[in-house]
C-alpha cells in the first residue's frame, strides 16, 4: 500500500523530531544516527539535544545525569559544577559523570596530609616550650567510665602556664580578644559589633598570613586549586569559622569557632570545647573543674593531645579532646586543612612521627555563599 504524500511528510517530521529530542533517551550512549545526544558526554562535546537539560536533568535530583556544568541553583539537593567540590555539595556521581574532582581542587592524598601536618608542626614557632607549661594529668580512666561525672583529680590540670611569654605573642593576644564575644548557651542569638568583627579579621590576619605556618597552608591549597588568592582564602576562613548558624530555637546562635574553641551548653551538657587555652583560663578563674583524662597522646613535647573530662560551671563534658600547648594558628590550620580535605571524615595526619587523626563534621542545615557548608566541629582522635 502506498502512503500519501501528506502521511509520508508527517512521518518524516515525526522521525526528525524524535531524533532531535531526548525523550526516552536520557543516559544512553552516543548514537551517530542521531544529530544530537542525551548523555553526560554531550555537555563536553557540545552536541546535546535542545531539550537535554529540561528532560534529562529532571530525571534525578540526586544525580549529575544531564547536569554537568550547570549553574548553581539553591533548590537542588546536590550540585554538578566545578565549584561543588570546594563547597562539599557534589552529587555522588559527579566524578564519574562529569569527569571532575568532588574534592574541589586536585585530590589530596593521606601521604600529602601527613607530610603537610609535619611541616605545619615544624613551623609552629609560637607553641609552648617545655618550660612554658606544667601539667598535672592525675587520673587516667578507661572510656567505659567517662559517662560517669566523677571528680577523680583533686588538683587542677594546669599547674603553670607562662602567660607572660605565650599570651604576649600576636596570635595568642588576638585570639584572647575573641573569647568574650559569645554567649555559651545555644538558643541565645549571637551578634557581633563592628569592633568584634574587626577582632575576627585581626585574628585571621595574624594567624594565617602573619605566620609561616598559615602561609604554608595557604600555598598548599593554592597549588591544589582550592583558592585563587589570599583574599579568597581569608574570606572563606572567616565564613567557615565565624559565620553564624542555628543549633537551637531557630536563632543564629552558633559558629564553628565558638563551638570548637570556646564550647557551648546544649541540652544541659557541654558541647564542643576543644581548646587548651580556654580550658586553662576557665580553670584559673574557678569556673571549670578538671575531673580526669581518658586519652594521653604519645608526645613528650608540645603539642600533646588529651581526652578530658570536666565540669564547666555545673555542666559536664564526657570527652573534650584537645591539643595541649599548641598555638591558636596551629589548631586553626590543622582543623581547616582537614575540613577542606576530608569534610565529615577522619583525617589521617602525623605529628612528630606519630599518627593522629582529626575528626571533622559539616553543618548541613544552612549554608553560605553558593551552598558552601560551615564547619560544625573538629577535634583530635586516636588514629
Amino acid at each position: 500500500m502506498k502512503l500519501s504524500f501528506l502521511t509520508t511528510l508527517c512521518l518524516s517530521i515525526s522521525l526528525a523530531d524524535s531524533l532531535d529530542s531526548c525523550v526516552g533517551r536520557c543516559g544512553y550512549g552516543t548514537n551517530p544516527l542521531h544529530p544530537c545526544q542525551c548523555n553526560a558526554a554531550c555537555e563536553r562535546f557540545g552536541d546535546c539535544c535542545s531539550d537535554y537539560w529540561s528532560t534529562c536533568a529532571a530525571a534525578s535530583q540526586d544525580s549529575c545525569q544531564g547536569r554537568c556544568g550547570e549553574s548553581y541553583n539553591s533548590s537542588n539537593r546536590c550540585h554538578c559544577n566545578t565549584k561543588c567540590g570546594q563547597y562539599s555539595n557534589c552529587c555522588k556521581d559527579y566524578s564519574t559523570l562529569c569527569g571532575g574532582s568532588s574534592s574541589g581542587g586536585a585530590s589530596i592524598s593521606d601521604l600529602e596530609l601527613q607530610s603537610l601536618s609535619e611541616r605545619l608542626l615544624s613551623l609552629d614557632v609560637n607553641k609552648a616550650r617545655p618550660g612554658d607549661l606544667t601539667l598535672n594529668p592525675q587520673s587516667l580512666i578507661p572510656d567505659s567510665e567517662t559517662a560517669s561525672p566523677r571528680d577523680r583529680a583533686p588538683q587542677p590540670l594546669f599547674s603553670f602556664v607562662n602567660e607572660g611569654v605565650l599570651f604576649s605573642k600576636p596570635t595568642f593576644s588576638s585570639f584572647l580578644k575573641l573569647l568574650d564575644n559569645y554567649s555559651r548557651f545555644t538558643g541565645s542569638a549571637e551578634s557581633f559589633s563592628s569592633e568584634q568583627q574587626g577582632e575576627q579579621d585581626s585574628f585571621l590576619r595574624a594567624a594565617v598570613m602573619g605566620t609561616a605556618l598559615g602561609k604554608e597552608l595557604y600555598n598548599f591549597l593554592l597549588t591544589k586549586g582550592y583558592y585563587s588568592s589570599e583574599v579568597e582564602f581569608i574570606q572563606d576562613l572567616k565564613m567557615m569559622w565565624f559565620g553564624l548558624y542555628s543549633r537551637g530555637k531557630g536563632q543564629l546562635d552558633s559558629s564553628g569557632f565558638e563551638h570548637i574553641f570556646l564550647g557551648e551548653i546544649k541540652n544541659s551538657k557541654v558541647s564542643g570545647f576543644h581548646n587548651w587555652i580556654q580550658f586553662y583560663l576557665l580553670e584559673k578563674q574557678g569556673q571549670l573543674n578538671y575531673y580526669s583524662h581518658s586519652f594521653d597522646g604519645p608526645w613528650t613535647s608540645y603539642p600533646d593531645v588529651l581526652g578530658l573530662q570536666f565540669n564547666w560551671d555545673g555542666y559536664y563534658k564526657q570527652v573534650g579532646s584537645a591539643f595541649i600547648g599548641s598555638s591558636p594558628e596551629f589548631d586553626l590550620a590543622v582543623y581547616s586543612l582537614c575540613f577542606i580535605a576530608r569534610p565529615g571524615k577522619a583525617c589521617q595526619l602525623r605529628l612528630g612521627g606519630k599518627p593522629i587523626a582529626i575528626q571533622t563534621y559539616t553543618w548541613t542545615n544552612s549554608f553560605y555563599g553558593n551552598g558552601k557548608k560551615f564547619i560544625a566541629s573538629a577535634y583530635p582522635i586516636s588514629p
